[in-house]
């Protein structure tokens, strides 16, 4: 048997080997991935991630992020790396970095920032992880602490003692994780300073996520659903964090111009006309109704249901989430049957209770996965496409307590009428002059935003719960 004694040093010479110097610190890090290795990951990962997530279809407003991007990227600890900023098509309130320089900001959390600041400071907090390599630093601990499980198994011969190990790198990650965050947001305070911003719009957007995470809880809550919200500093951190507090203001120092850049008027021209909530690209989501112009789809839930449109799959579940119904698509070839379609799908499993069904341009068939944990399956076939359903349960059953909601989704499947294309048009950010007497109880209900409409206002114009409109002030409104 080897001893554990013996297994030191090889654990000892993976940790020397795997330090490099940090780019910002000076500091000796462990890492086990060299630039070029960084970049090259970067590089893939950024193919992968256009594959899955699209990009915003304006160029211009494209062009304005990247701009800002560079203005921080320039005044970084590793200006030399080709920076590449993009604007996310999701309504998801996100940004995040990869290493090597690309960095994406979703469309959804440009809706709810108020000034080209606010926008440098989520540019330069992602920056600050590319710059330290937070990204490389974590992989590296992963990797390590998984090598350093896997010897001590070897070593010991107890299969438990690699689980724990691996258990112990996890914990690692994730306590670094809330020191990176903090290191981001300095950083990001110093690029901020230095390009000419004000250092304290790293607070604002901080109180403008802290106000959008808490009202979107209070939603879910009472939805009886989860809400993710943005990660790090920004989202789990209040302003007023005193570790927070001292990197903004260390970043003060290091201003070169008296004169702080805001860039208010420059960032709400930058984007109007944006799209605001679902795109036409993703569907669009009106209450219990979902709509696809490209696909040309319409489909209706029951009441009460949640909604959930995602890339690669649209979801709705009760709110309870007890009970859920996914529809995801597949090519397949011209003239292919419905039941064929269904049968490949479910492979080896046993359908009952099969029914067929068409309508306008499509056929499709229905059925039932027997068992504890029955599922309805459905498939229909329109030209090339096959769009297939799963309606599933958690907890206790039978299938009969969620069948007729899980078969009225099902079959409300059918074309867009031209009623189902005018709801079908996106929302879009606005900007709307502030006239004395205008108040947000006014605007709200002349706003297609549902019952939170006042809400939503105040939170996309930075004045929520309780902020009140000045005359002459822009204001983003949605149409």
């Amino acid at each position: 048997m080897i001893s554990i004694l013996r297994i030191a040093p090889l654990v000892l010479l993976l940790l020397l080997t795997g330090c490099a110097v940090n780019p910002v610190t000076g500091k000796k890090d462990f890492v086990m991935m060299s630039e070029a290795q960084e970049l090259a990951l970067g590089r893939q990962a950024s193919a992968q991630i256009e594959q899955q997530m699209p990009l915003v279809e304006d160029a211009a407003l494209q062009a304005y992020v990247q701009n800002v991007g560079e203005k921080l990227a320039q005044k970084s600890h590793r200006n030399q790396l080709n920076y590449e900023f993009a604007v996310v098509d999701s309504p998801d309130i996100n940004a995040f970095a990869l290493p090597g320089g690309y960095l994406y900001i979703h469309r959804g959390l440009l809706a709810y920032l108020n000034s080209e600041a606010e926008l440098a400071a989520v540019l330069g907090h992602e920056i600050g992880h590319v710059t330290a390599r937070h990204g490389v630093r974590q992989q590296s601990m992963s990797m390590g602490t998984g090598l350093l499980g896997a010897l001590v198994a070897a070593g010991t011969g107890v299969r438990a003692a690699g689980d724990l190990s691996n258990m112990l790198g996890t914990a690692l990650v994730r306590g670094y994780g809330r020191d990176m965050e903090l290191e981001a947001d300095g950083l990001g305070a110093e690029y901020l300073a230095r390009a000419g911003y004000r250092p304290d719009a790293v607070l604002d957007v901080i109180g403008v996520l802290k106000n959008q995470d808490s009202f979107a809880r209070e939603r879910a809550a009472a939805q009886g659903r989860q809400v993710a919200g943005y990660h790090g500093l920004f989202a789990t951190h209040p302003t007023h964090d005193q570790r927070l507090q001292e990197v903004v203001a260390q970043a003060q120092n290091l201003t070169v111009d008296a004169t702080q850049r805001t860039g208010r008027d420059e960032y709400l021209k930058a984007i109007e006309g944006m799209v605001y909530g679902d795109s036409p690209e993703q569907g669009i989501v009106r209450g219990r109704n979902f709509y696809h112009t490209q696909l040309n789809l319409a489909l209706e839930y029951p009441p009460s249901w949640v909604v959930v449109n995602q890339p690669d799959v649209l979801l709705a579940h009760t709110p309870d989430q007890s009970a859920f119904i996914a529809l995801t698509m597949q090519a397949v070839p011209d003239g292919s049957g419905a039941e064929d379609v269904l049968a490949q799908r479910v492979g080896n499993q046993r359908l009952v209770a099969a029914e067929n069904f068409s309508g306008k341009g499509f056929t499709g068939t229905t059925a039932v996965i027997p068992g504890d944990q029955a599922r309805r399956v459905a498939a229909i076939v329109r030209g090339g496409q096959a769009f297939l359903f799963v309606g599933a349960f958690k907890g206790r059953g039978p299938l009969e307590n969620y069948d007729d909601a899980f078969l009225s989704v099902i079959r409300s499947f059918r074309p867009l009428s031209a009623a189902d294309r005018k709801r079908a048009q996106p929302l879009h950010v606005r900007l709307y002059r502030v006239r004395r007497g205008d108040s947000y109880e006014q605007l709200a209900e002349e706003s297609p935003l549902g019952e939170q409409a006042e809400a939503q206002l105040r939170l996309l114009n930075g004045d929520w719960p309780d902020g009140q409109l000045k005359a002459g002030q822009w204001l983003k409104v949605i149409r």
